[in-house]
């Protein structure tokens, strides 16, 4: 982004804000105590936002009948938030004193998110970072078959520019110190995992004075943020630093990613090489999900968790991965398919047994919120019916139906008998381990599981049924 584009979008945010305080002036008294978050969601795929720090829920905040919320608190310590709208999550950054209001489309959650209000440029900033890096994603793509000092510079000017744009935010306004090291992390650890992934690509491909020239960068990182334990950009950095520690000169990385091995690895590296308790903790679980969630290596999953024990010393995270483990032994072939309350095209709740209908049967996910997405599973759906047409597919929305679905399935011609939708994800997503659009869960006639871990996406799909 130029000088000139972040000028405009700066002063426009300004007048967003002017405007938002005039108009709640006279409604929210704000102290140098107390924070204000409030805002507006354009097309809701539920009736809340969650609003969560170091993975604890802090409040469930309800949406008014003109798609609003609004709330003071007292007793909110300054720091890493995430704003989650199921099935879309955003990190803000809050201190006592801010008055922020956030505005947002459900339907392109990320890219319509705009702040205003006293706390809103930090966290205009952390937005506009993570979808410009996120943008550069092809571009770099392209450039990790250059040599090292040729990529390392390329990473270079890419920083140098993100700083320029945050020297300027920052001049502008009045950051604390804790604001300033938030939002300067938000574009040099994403670009320090970049380094690291480089290395992960080339493998091998290295001799001693390349490698000791290229991984200066490191030294100007720090493995012991304790204040950045549970920010993204951060962690991803950390897990990145980790897969290439752990990666032996005879490996190539994706060959040996998934492998329950190469988890127990990570985990002892990460014993030796971060000393915060806290962040240990926490990739310790990230590590941990990677390994459960990988259903092939279930088998070996019992071994991985004696490695797991002896690092994590946080017991909610233990009762989370165990539980994970448990819940997913419930999906394995055989097994009845756990009961979960859904709503039908009526909006009646109703049980999910009734999707048996003494018919075997796929069932596959979509998001009101990522609609090509539902239109490409449909495509998939719609193939796969002329070849298996003793199959009853049911489609099922990850979000309470709301007016805007149900006119979407009647403009796709989509068999309402068919189609249903999850009332709470939390417990759903739980039960039926739903972590991607993709999956699919096929079941018998009486509701007994063929496969809990399918994924529509997948060439072979079809041919498993």
């Amino acid at each position: 982004m130029s000088k000139i584009n972040f000028l405009v979008k700066y002063f426009k945010i300004c007048f967003l804000g002017i405007v938002f305080l005039f108009l709640n002036s006279c409604k929210e008294k704000v102290n140098d105590n107390s924070i204000f978050f409030g805002g507006q969601i354009i097309n809701p795929t539920s009736n809340y936002l969650i609003l969560h720090k170091n993975n604890t829920t802090i409040d469930c905040l309800l949406l008014d009948s003109k798609n609003r919320f609004k709330k003071s608190f007292n007793n909110l310590t300054p720091g890493i938030y995430k704003l989650e709208h199921i099935p879309e999550y955003q990190t803000i950054f809050l201190e006592p004193g801010d008055s922020l209001w956030v505005r947002a489309n459900a339907a392109e959650f990320k890219q319509s998110i705009v702040f205003s209000g006293r706390g809103s440029s930090k966290n205009n900033f952390l937005m506009d970072m993570e979808i410009n890096i996120e943008n550069e994603n092809n571009f770099l793509s392209s450039k990790y078959s250059l040599e090292s000092n040729l990529f390392s510079k390329i990473i270079d000017s890419l920083v140098l520019q993100k700083k320029n744009q945050w020297k300027l935010m920052d001049s502008i306004n009045k950051l604390t110190q804790f604001a300033q090291k938030v939002t300067m992390a938000s574009y040099v650890y994403p670009y320090g995992t970049r380094r690291e992934r480089y290395a992960l690509l080339r493998g091998t491909n290295w001799n001693t004075s390349k490698d000791s020239v290229y991984f200066n960068y490191r030294q100007f990182l720090n493995l012991e943020e304790t204040d950045l334990a549970f920010f993204d950009p951060y962690i991803d950095y950390a897990l990145n630093f980790l897969n290439e520690k752990s990666l032996d000169s005879s490996n190539y990385y994706f060959q040996i990613k998934q492998k329950t091995f190469f988890n127990i690895k990570r985990l002892q590296v990460l014993e030796n090489k971060i000393k915060g308790r806290e962040l240990k903790n926490n990739l310790a679980r990230a590590i941990a999900y990677d390994e459960i969630l990988n259903f092939d290596n279930h088998s070996e999953h019992d071994n991985f968790l004696q490695y797991y024990f002896a690092v994590n010393s946080n017991t909610k995270f233990l009762g989370e991965v165990l539980n994970l483990h448990n819940d997913i032994k419930k999906m394995y072939t055989g097994s009845s398919l756990p009961e979960i309350p859904i709503q039908n095209s009526q909006l009646d709740t109703v049980s999910s047994n009734i999707l048996f209908n003494n018919k075997s049967t796929v069932i596959y996910f979509w998001s009101q919120s990522q609609m090509n997405h539902y239109r490409e599973t449909l495509r998939i759906i719609e193939e796969i019916k002329i070849d298996k047409p003793e199959y009853r597919y049911v489609g099922i929305s990850i979000q309470p139906f709301n007016q805007m679905a149900l006119e979407v399935n009647e403009i796709l011609k989509q068999n309402v008998d068919d189609q249903f939708a999850i009332i709470n994800f939390k417990n759903a997503s739980k039960k039926w381990i739903i972590t991607l659009l993709n999956k699919a869960i096929v079941i018998d006639n009486n509701g007994k599981i063929i496969n809990g871990f399918a994924n529509v996406f997948d060439s072979s799909f079809a041919n498993e049924l």
